[in-house]
């Protein structure tokens, strides 16, 4: 096992330092001059100059990606240009709206999908399971901020049980968060439970096929026993793949619902800063959300080898 995990560390380690000269370099080519948007057009060449000396920005490329990267080990992630407040602390605030709102989702996404994947599988070919491949194509077809939107309009402006959007924040009632938040999950929840129900049925239905579930069976184990008991574990490998980049895009694609919503979540800041041409906001923000991106699928290599031990012996 210490094997396998050193290996996957090794991996993980490459994979953030590619992440992070991809990053850098990308902002670097976009067309822009970050101080002289701070100071507007009419600004002299000198004011702009003198305030490019003073963000760093006039220093070589090489010096400003050393300069980020040695930063961030220490958790220092420079200062904002348009805030003029620590990137740290702008992030922290924007993400405890995002990491609740794409937990939120990725619990209704796995509740619906597994339910739904399941009950359609030990139904194959009936009644069921053509309603719920019906349903989640249809799932899979709708966008997400459409649905968000049609949310709005039944639950907050005919039903007016949710408000149409904005966010309490965490000190006015761990209660009143999670109901602003709700809406937003579902919205992001449908299509993502549309596609892991899928995925769910093809793995319980390729497992359903294997030798030892039909000897299971003739042993007189019921189908419920069978399903649950023997199925499920070695169907769970492809599921968890799905769960995990699900996640990982729920992390790093709520922009879009946090706009429909009004949500002051990691999204909008990044909209945000580029719009400002903020790029030290948005070089900080995307490299987080490729971090986390990465360590999840870390740790759904971990869970392959806690689930399936032949995943961790293949790898040694």
């Amino acid at each position: 096992m210490s094997v396998f995990l050193f290996k996957r560390l090794i991996t993980l380690i490459a994979t953030l330092v590619g992440a992070s000269i991809v990053v850098f370099l990308v902002l670097e080519i976009l067309p822009g001059n970050a101080a002289q948007i701070l100071m507007g057009p009419d600004a002299s060449p000198e004011a702009v100059q003198a305030l490019a000396t003073k963000l760093g920005i006039d220093q070589p490329a090489m010096q400003r990606y050393w300069h980020w990267i040695s930063g961030m080990m220490v958790g220092d992630l420079g200062l904002s240009y348009a805030y003029t407040t620590p990137v740290g602390e702008l992030v922290l605030e924007r993400m405890t709206v995002t990491v609740p709102l794409a937990l939120m989702a990725m619990a209704l996404t796995s509740v619906l999908a597994l339910v739904a994947g399941i009950y359609a599988a030990a139904r194959h070919n009936k009644l069921g399971d053509v309603g719920v491949m019906g349903l989640s194509q249809v799932g899979i077809a709708i966008p997400n901020f459409w649905f968000a939107i049609l949310l709005i309009l039944l639950f907050s402006v005919h039903l007016k049980w949710f408000s149409a959007g904005g966010f309490p924040g965490w000190d006015e009632g761990f209660l009143q968060c999670i109901k602003a938040l709700l809406l937003p999950a579902i919205s992001l929840a449908v299509v993502q439970s549309a596609i892991l129900a899928r995925i769910t049925r093809s793995a319980v239905l390729e497992v359903l096929r294997e030798d030892f579930v039909r000897t299971a069976r003739a042993k007189g184990v019921s189908q419920r026993s069978t399903l649950w008991g023997h199925v499920l574990r070695n169907a769970m490998i492809p599921v968890i793949t799905v769960m995990g980049l699900q996640f990982a895009e729920l992390l790093a694609g709520t922009i879009v619902v946090e706009s429909v919503f009004y949500l002051p979540g990691l999204g909008r800041l990044i909209f945000q800063s580029i719009s400002n041409r903020d790029l030290i906001v948005v070089r900080n923000c995307v490299m987080l959300l490729a971090a986390m991106v990465v360590i999840v699928n870390f740790v759904v290599d971990v869970l392959y080898a806690v689930i399936d031990p032949r995943v961790k012996a293949s790898d040694i």
